[in-house]
């Protein structure tokens, strides 16, 4: 399809804008690597939120959960479990407190208050460098993959190319220049840039989430909903199978299903708490999420910017989520979505969007989900080069070189990152692909180390690095070795290996230095397995005491999980006129709301 000019013009006014900011506050970010990756720890916590809210609001994921919705109907707001989305509540509640308590720049710089300076130490630093890495990069492509099929959708040129005799299709072309764009303002302007362009990014999108929800409720009545879609597709309640038929309907729907590994729901969602148990507690993995909680003023307001992010991400994004699946549902044509390889479920959001958003909405949407991709991609590309740079360069290569040094190698460290995420990106061939590669196998190899840090005085430095190190090989090779294994086999196959990596390590060889332990428990208070430590302080404090919460930390995360949902099918709800099972979510936000406020809000700690 081609677009309006008008549209046209509103997508580029809103790049040139992008570009502009990034310019104009670069000379904040100039001053140090601090205020280059962090934003000198100076900006509040609700634009941090806002912020981080923008980057979660990823085009990608966009697509893929309207495609689920789609699919699964309101079983699919359980799919997210996987990423798990609960990290956001593990950190509100006690792990953003814990977290920003370090003052460090990052999350490999973090695990010297752990572990200490020594062997162990340094291979440990290198294991989550090497991690944070691995990870940008396979967010980088995810991104790539998304950013492809949607811009074809929509830009009129075919801008497909032969470059030292290598095939270039239209929608790799449109993914480099869109990356391209972004780059400029992120390498430019740093966390300053990323944060400010990511606000306003924010608002449009949220605009753009609220017209697509009116018009679907304009354009969909709940009877035609309710012709197309099989039996239980309205149900949240799920049972052991799936038992979601389409053969009346849309038959390819089932191949779907069938490829996805989602028929035996029970059993998924089972993989799915075990896993999302495990990956909360152990923390956000070293990239932008984790960035803006080392980013927060103090730990009070890194626990609240981390609350906001659920507050203002689901219930909006949902709103577009379920208006463009049921108007896809109901004026379904094959002809847009369908490949060479079948239909392309992944292309059911701009296939709605290019056929049913009237002209001048429709370039505000278009901007708002292209700044949700831009949000998701810069914010990689701010986090990970600082690993390159900060915990690569500057502790083992050159430690006394300048902040105009170091902020030079940051824009060729950036430029490398986007590089490489790209050129990985022309090798996935679904947005699913990759993203049940990151949750299901990266993740898997991340959990068990970054669990045991927190909660167990014994887990030490080799114990981390073998643990990370074992998890990361597992994560690249078991997905090879079992291609067709699925997440409900590689995942426990790669959580073992990580496991017995961890505990080898740690067992074969001595414990940390007892002052470095006495330090981090000291400052950061985390409850679990620290009694001898906990001992060894009381010797010298008789009046200190210990972090004695974890019952009531856990309890408000269940709470923060029910209420995340609430946040989640509330808005599914009211679009397809559902207004009963609406008014019972909205009902629980408020109930779970009122108990957050009383058991986590009001005895936050104050500084």
């Amino acid at each position: 399809m081609s677009l309006h000019p008008v549209d046209l013009g509103i997508i580029v006014l809103y790049l040139l804008t992008t570009i502009f900011i990034g310019f104009w506050i670069s000379k904040k970010a100039r001053k140090n690597l601090d205020s280059y990756f962090l934003g000198g720890k100076s900006l509040p916590w609700y634009l941090l939120g806002l912020s981080n809210a923008s980057g979660q609001f990823d085009i990608s994921g966009t697509m893929m959960m309207v495609a689920w919705l789609f699919v699964y109907g309101l079983k699919s707001a359980w799919i997210p479990w996987l990423w798990p989305i609960w990290n956001q509540v593990f950190l509100m509640i006690f792990l953003a407190v814990w977290l920003r308590r370090s003052n460090v720049l990052t999350g490999a710089e973090w695990l010297k208050t752990r572990f200490g300076t020594g062997t162990g130490a340094s291979l440990s630093h290198i294991s989550v460098v090497v991690f944070a890495i691995v990870a940008v990069i396979g967010f980088i492509a995810y991104a790539f993959e998304g950013i492809g099929k949607f811009a074809t959708t929509f830009l009129p040129w075919d801008l497909s190319a032969s470059v030292a005799g290598i095939e270039i299709s239209s929608e790799r072309m449109y993914a480099l220049l869109i990356m391209g764009i972004t780059s400029i303002y992120v390498i430019k302007g740093g966390m300053y840039s990323v944060v400010m362009t990511e606000v306003l990014q924010f608002t449009i999108m949220t605009i753009s989430c609220i017209a697509i929800g009116i018009i679907a409720m304009n354009l969909v009545s709940a009877e035609q909903l309710t012709a197309v879609v099989p039996e239980g597709w309205k149900d949240l309640i799920f049972s052991w199978r799936l038992d979601l038929n389409w053969n009346d309907l849309i038959p390819q729907v089932n191949d779907k299903i069938k490829s996805d590994g989602y028929g035996m729901f029970g059993a998924f969602m089972m993989m799915a708490v075990f896993r999302g148990i495990f990956v909360s507690i152990a923390g956000p993995v070293p990239g932008y999420d984790m960035q803006r909680v080392l980013a927060a003023r103090s730990p009070r307001e890194a626990a609240l910017m981390s609350g906001s992010v659920s507050l203002a991400l689901f219930f909006p994004r949902y709103l577009m989520i379920t208006g463009l699946a049921v108007i896809g549902l109901v004026y379904f044509n094959t002809g847009g979505i369908m490949t060479s390889r079948g239909i392309d479920f992944e292309k059911i959001l701009p296939f709605t969007l290019g056929n049913y958003i009237p002209v001048g909405l429709l370039g505000l949407v278009l901007a708002g989900l292209i700044a949700a991709f831009m949000s998701t991609f810069a914010a990689n590309v701010n986090a990970g080069p600082a690993y390159i740079v900060n915990d690569i360069y500057k502790r083992f290569i050159n430690p006394e070189a300048s902040a105009r040094q170091l902020i030079r190698l940051s824009y060729l460290a950036s430029m490398a990152v986007v590089l490489v995420g790209i050129v990985t990106g022309f090798f996935i061939s679904s947005i699913n692909e990759i993203f049940l590669w990151i949750t299901g196998a990266l993740f898997g190899g991340y959990a068990v180390s970054n669990l045991l840090k927190w909660v167990w005085w014994r887990f030490n430095a080799y114990g981390y690095f073998w643990g990370m190190i074992s998890g990361l090989l597992a994560a690249l090779i078991v997905p090879k070795v079992l291609p067709g294994a699925g997440f409900l086999v590689s995942f426990p196959v790669i959580f073992t290996i990580s496991t017995l990596g961890s505990l080898l390590g740690t067992w074969l060889t001595p414990p940390d230095d007892e002052a470095v332990l006495v330090a981090f428990y000291r400052n950061v208070r985390p409850w679990g397995f620290w009694k001898p430590v906990y001992e060894k302080i009381k010797q010298s404090d008789p009046g200190f005491r210990k972090n004695s919460h974890f019952r009531r930390d856990m309890f408000n995360s269940l709470v923060g999980i029910i209420w995340q949902m609430g946040l989640t099918v509330a808005p599914i709800f009211l679009i397809i006129r559902e207004y009963t099972n609406m008014w019972l979510a909205l009902a629980t936000i408020a109930i779970t709301s009122i108990i957050l406020k009383i058991n986590w809000l009001d005895k936050l700690e104050k500084t």
